[in-house]
């Protein structure tokens, strides 16, 4: 399960803006997780419930937007979203796609006390 290494480098990335900005806890955390950056939301949102036990951010709620993957069509530049496998065009029914979004797994923000 590399959601769990995933949560640790998040948790890298928070200990340091902690440091930096000196709040004491965090209580709410918002990512933004593309449908086809391998990421399985649950498991990292099951990583997270257990990676945060005893730390600054025990209370935080974990906030998963699921964004879908956004491609354009190189033949005729129809641009659309799925959520699934195949990607292929709806208008000329093209596979040649380029994919333009969704597959980030990205910190939004994150909300803190001092």
């Amino acid at each position: 399960m590399h959601e769990l290494s995933l949560i640790a480098s998040l948790f890298e990335i928070l200990e340091a803006q902690k440091a930096e900005k000196g709040f004491t806890k965090i209580t709410a955390i918002k990512l933004r997780c593309g449908v086809f950056s391998g990421v399985v939301p649950e498991c990292l949102e099951a990583a997270f419930e257990v990676y945060k036990k005893d730390t600054f951010a025990s209370e935080a709620k974990l906030i998963l937007e699921v964004v879908p993957v956004k491609f354009r069509c190189r033949r005729c530049q129809q641009i659309e979203t799925a959520y699934d496998l195949p990607f292929f065009c709806p208008v000329c029914q093209s596979k040649d796609v380029e994919i333009l979004d969704g597959t980030e797994l990205t910190l939004v923000s994150f909300e803190a006390e001092i």
